[in-house]
């Protein structure tokens, strides 16, 4: 059998056999999110709802910023809730603007940026909604909730309605979306909504930001660990919104919100307006190459994928083709390789494909345009 020192050897071997798995020597194991920029853009990754030991999370902000460091995130912001704080007897903290204060300490010397907001947190209507860019939430303590809106608005926050298709609140899991939400929509107390929190998505929600142009929003909610919680060992990922901005600083991040220049990254998916949705795909694929094979009309077409959208794609082309069905599956960061029936030689075609794992509308997905150029 073995001894003392011989298990407590043998289980630090075990730990660390662990550890590899989970996040290993490469510095892309893979977990960083990774979508490209688009021209005269930077497109941000962002997680803009998450919670700490600071209102009822289970990890200290150093934890939430390690995390979004692992994840490539640009952005993160501080939502601790206003009116519920389990934790306040074990960690008192009057001022409610420690927990941004701590994130910011610990992010300090990464690439990530850090926003103030906070969780306005309140029975439906209005339900819960978080305020970001504020400058003071201490103020946000009101009993009204409608005065929370209006101070969140004096300080030039940002403000989004929070999973408003929770069950908890609605319990059809539908959008409760009543005469004082209107209001707050009108008067621009509420400027986005969450299509995205956590694991779960809804179809109402999204309507809702396209009739009402509220920015489309993503979101982790996060309260635990990240890595349980979405199973990034096993190949997953956090919720994410990706926001194009002219740069990389809070100002610009702000402005780009409430233009709504959004897409929304979730479960292997992209769910956002077409305006900025299709440039994004179509950002992220290039030819590499298109060849006739000898003494055949059927040319051989590389695609590459720089993002990490895996993207399967319906052929709405008049072309079919040689190798594939009508559907075609390009891995993220990887190559498809396609043999089109042009039927004639041809310098230049183009392939035409709905992307079916995006989103436009409810039930909608976008449709794309591929130009090929073929070496003569």
């Amino acid at each position: 059998s073995l001894g003392t020192d011989q298990m407590k050897g043998h289980n630090q071997i075990s730990f660390l056999i662990v550890l590899s798995i989970l996040y290993g020597h490469n510095p892309k194991s893979n977990r960083k999110i990774e979508f490209p920029d688009l021209p005269g853009y930077k497109t941000l990754v962002c997680d803009l709802h998450m919670h700490s030991v600071f209102s009822d999370g289970s990890v200290w902000p150093d934890i939430r910023v390690q995390e979004a460091i692992r994840d490539g995130l640009d952005v993160i912001a501080t939502t601790e809730h206003i009116e519920y704080q389990p934790w306040k007897d074990d960690i008192p903290h009057p001022d409610r603007n420690r927990s941004y204060e701590y994130h910011s300490n610990f992010a300090k010397n990464s690439n990530v940026l850090v926003l103030n907001g906070s969780e306005i947190t309140r029975d439906m209507p209005p339900g819960h909604a978080n305020a970001i860019f504020i400058k003071d939430a201490n103020k946000l303590i009101t009993e009204d909730p409608l005065d929370a809106y209006l101070e969140a608005r004096k300080q030039d926050a940002f403000i989004f309605w929070n999973h408003p298709y929770w069950a908890s609140q609605s319990p059809d899991a539908s959008v409760p979306l009543s005469a004082m939400h209107k209001n707050l929509i009108e008067k621009g107390l509420i400027e986005g909504i969450e299509i995205v929190n956590d694991t779960t998505f809804s179809n109402e929600a999204l309507q809702i930001a396209l009739d009402y142009n509220l920015t489309i929003l993503g979101t982790s909610d996060i309260h635990g660990i990240v890595d349980w919680q979405y199973r990034i060992p096993s190949g997953g990922h956090r919720p994410v919104t990706l926001v194009f901005a002219r740069e990389k600083t809070k100002t610009s991040l702000k402005r780009s919100l409430q233009k709504g220049q959004t897409v929304v990254w979730f479960k292997k998916k992209l769910i956002g307006k077409g305006d900025f949705l299709i440039p994004l795909i179509n950002s992220t694929l290039e030819v590499k190459s298109a060849k006739y094979f000898t003494n055949t009309t059927v040319a051989h077409v590389t695609i590459s994928n720089n993002s990490d959208a895996p993207y399967t794609l319906r052929n709405h082309s008049e072309y079919d083709f040689y190798n594939l069905t009508d559907l075609v599956m390009i891995p993220a960061h990887g190559e498809v390789n396609i043999d089109v029936r042009t039927i004639e030689k041809l310098r230049k075609f183009t392939l035409q494909f709905e992307v079916l794992n995006a989103l436009t509308a409810p039930k909608t997905h976008p449709v794309i345009d591929i130009i090929v150029r073929v070496k003569q």
